[in-house]
């Protein structure tokens, strides 16, 4: 990371804080969307970034919090909050089009709380590679369609997932953490595992349990897309929740 700005993590259960400090620029943009990336990927309820002690040279740089918000809206549906930017940047915030749509608040107890109240509900748990973990998997599906009032999702959320988990069964062979997200108007469905291999459609095998590939995936889906993170890969779809 360039010497001209540190990031500092706070993985604070539900939020996490990042603490920027030094010249934020169209070099030093790079590293820091490596941060934004890093912290995303662990899945925090809300992302609060601290600005109180940057010197934003180019305005340009400051394009590197809306490109990792646009990234979290699919997954991990993560909302970030931008806090206490020096005077020009927050000038340069409200007058770009794509950071309009980032929350910046006056400080960083503000930004908490409005972090707070933008966390979507979320089930997480972690699973063997085992048979029985397409059904524990389904039994999360429903849970989670039974707390949150929709009811509908139910059937396409229980094969979307069991899909998922099943090809980390087959392939991956390694443990899982699965996550359900409702962000509206989307239910978002994450499974990561330790596997970098990538995740494509195959032919279906409609003889085994969850057998019938991602393009059963994409059929019932608005998107998905699989993504390294860590020593592994996480796949994740979107189901419509209007």
């Amino acid at each position: 990371m360039p010497t001209r700005i540190s990031c500092q993590v706070r993985e604070k259960s539900p939020v996490t804080e990042v603490r920027l400090a030094g010249t934020l620029d169209v070099e030093t943009m790079r590293s820091v969307h490596t941060v934004l990336h890093r912290c995303l990927t662990a899945q925090p309820d809300a992302l609060v970034v601290d600005l109180a002690e940057v010197t934003v040279r180019d305005r340009l740089a400051l394009s590197v919090f809306a490109a990792a918000a646009r990234e979290a809206a699919d997954w991990p549906a993560v909302p970030m909050v931008l806090c206490a930017p020096p005077p020009q940047a927050a000038t340069w915030l409200a007058e770009s089009t794509a950071c309009r749509v980032l929350p910046v608040c006056r400080d960083r107890a503000e930004a908490t709380r409005q972090a707070d109240a933008s966390a979507a509900p979320r089930l997480r748990t972690r699973l063997q590679p085992v048979a029985d973990a397409c059904r524990r998997a389904r039994e999360l599906a429903r849970d989670a369609c039974g707390r949150w009032n929709v009811p509908e999702l139910v059937g396409p959320t229980t094969l979307v997932l069991s899909e998922l988990v099943g090809n980390v069964v087959r392939h991956a062979g390694t443990p899982m953490q699965v996550t359900l997200t409702l962000r509206r108007p989307y239910l978002h469905v994450a499974v990561v595992d330790g596997s970098r291999a990538a995740a494509r459609p195959a032919n279906p095998d409609h003889g085994a349990e969850g057998g019938r590939g991602l393009l059963l995936v994409r059929e019932l889906t608005q998107r998905w897309g699989s993504s390294l993170t860590g020593d592994g890969k996480v796949v994740w779809a979107m189901l419509p929740a209007v």
